[in-house]
């Protein structure tokens, strides 16, 4: 008999963030898996109707509606919009995010605030929102984005790093909090992946080489790579895990002297 656990038959996704770089990829690999309904939001409206052109194009129904992840209110209207349309939201995935590199001593509060509220409390108030749709329903899986820069520092990323930190623990909290109203909370922590996000802290040489003598695979991730694990917590075959941050990159926290 065939193990069939993996795909995402009949699912209904939302990717927050999901119209570039990380998100994007997770919300094709999901119409890849078999979803029934794959909605990928982000705030720029030309970005989602261009992501839900291609998803459509894979498929699979979508809708068109932007979000703005530190408002509540507009999560709301997503998730509303999607239960309205779809009947009910199986999986959500948080990768909106942001980050900056500068040195600390020079960073201003207005940078701080910015990143914490896109990437921790964006994530905590999606979580919010659609966690409780999930509890209602009695089933449902989420999975956040964490970050290397949640176990070790990267240089001149603080914010980054505090929040992407915030975002493992949060996961944690949820991940045993909701488990009773059948509500799996899991973390991806991906390695260096290029992206829209940091192609810029890439190209400073000495950055790279130091990221790449410190990965074992000795190469940066594609973001297709990402596919497997984003479909893997999101299905049954990971019924029995949560409040884990699942770290894919090629080697990076392993690697010691």
């Amino acid at each position: 008999m065939a193990y069939d656990k993996l795909n995402l038959n009949g699912k209904v996704a939302v990717v927050i963030g999901g119209t570039s770089g990380i998100g994007q990829s997770c919300a094709h690999g999901y119409a890849e898996a078999g979803a029934r309904a794959v909605v990928a939001s982000s705030r720029r409206p030309e970005e989602v109707e261009r992501t839900a052109a291609e998803l459509e194009a894979r498929g699979v129904e979508t809708l068109r509606r932007t979000v703005d992840v530190v408002s509540k209110g507009s999560l709301q209207q997503l998730c509303d919009a999607v239960v309205e349309r779809f009947g009910r939201v199986d999986i959500l995935l948080n990768a909106a995010g942001r980050t900056k590199k500068v040195p600390t001593l020079d960073l201003d509060e207005a940078d701080w605030d910015a990143i914490l509220d896109c990437n921790l409390k964006g994530s905590f108030l999606a979580c919010q929102v659609f966690g409780a749709r999930m509890a209602a329903q009695g089933s449902g899986k989420i999975i956040n984005i964490a970050s290397l820069g949640s176990f070790v520092s990267l240089s001149e990323a603080v914010p980054y790093c505090v929040s992407k930190s915030g975002v493992a623990m949060l996961t944690k909290c949820l991940g045993s909090e909701w488990a009773p109203h059948g509500v799996n909370v899991n973390a991806i922590a991906p390695g260096v992946f290029r992206t829209p996000l940091n192609t810029k802290l890439l190209d400073i040489p000495e950055r790279k080489a130091r990221i790449l003598g410190h990965t074992p695979m000795q190469r940066f991730g594609d973001v297709e790579e990402l596919k497997g694990a984003a479909i893997f917590l999101a299905s049954a075959a990971a019924d029995f895990i949560t409040g884990e941050v699942l770290a894919v990159d090629g080697g990076f926290l392993a690697m010691g002297i």
